[in-house]
């Protein structure tokens, strides 16, 4: 979807504008997470200690991940090519396994279009290569106004994009997250991956910031 599909529909909001900000108590699907679990470990089907396994393995996801991705495919146009075609099995080429069955697709931002990710849900994000999401990316005012008005929401973020430029907005869902491949900064085509990696930030890879060059005195 992109911000034109939206601008002329009436969404009917009462929150124009809200702040995206950390201090709403916790919401419907947190609350029932929380009783999911409690429920599954009271019938039995899993163990305090077998969720707890999984939450070490979540925990060790980090941006970092995404950031190795994101090098790469500035690097070598033949792993780009592939990682557009299919994210999922593009990031396993660099030994960053899935521990379900999502899909990912990566969105590539150009000269022309600028994306951004929501999900309209609840909170679905690709936690296999970015870690667990930021709070406000589970807010409610991110969560509708991403959709509705992502170019002011963006300038929130002290992102300003041309008007000539698109801003498409992907929704994830339960079975197929997005990561965004941010535009490479210029001044950089000296750097090798691992200075690379170092430029890309989480933020950038939801789409919400873009990636600044580096300032003078940094390894070129």
């Amino acid at each position: 979807m992109s911000e034109h599909e939206h601008g002329d529909h009436d969404h009917g909001h009462d929150d124009d504008h809200a702040p995206i900000v950390a201090s709403e108590a916790p919401g419907y699907y947190d609350i029932m997470e929380t009783a999911f679990q409690e429920l599954m470990i009271e019938k039995g089907y899993f163990t305090a200690g077998e969720i707890r396994r999984q939450i070490e393995v979540l925990d060790s996801r980090n941006p970092a991940l995404g950031a190795k991705v994101v090098a790469r495919a500035w690097a070598d146009p033949d792993f780009k090519a592939r990682l557009l075609e299919n994210g999922r099995t593009g990031c396993e080429e660099l030994g960053i396994t899935f521990y379900d069955e999502t899909q990912l697709i990566v969105l590539e931002n150009t000269s022309k279009v600028h994306n951004l990710i929501v999900c309209t849900l609840c909170s679905c994000y690709p936690r296999p290569v970015l870690g667990l999401p930021p709070d406000w990316y589970k807010l409610k005012p991110y969560r509708a106004r991403a959709v509705y008005e992502p170019r002011k929401v963006l300038e929130e973020f002290g992102t300003n994009i041309p008007h000539d430029v698109e801003i498409r907005v992907s929704d994830s869902t339960a079975i197929q997250r997005y990561l965004v491949l941010p535009m490479r900064p210029a001044g950089t085509d000296g750097l090798d991956e691992e200075h690379l990696a170092a430029l890309v930030t989480r933020d950038a890879m939801i789409g919400v910031i873009q990636i600044q060059p580096p300032s003078q005195g940094e390894p070129a």
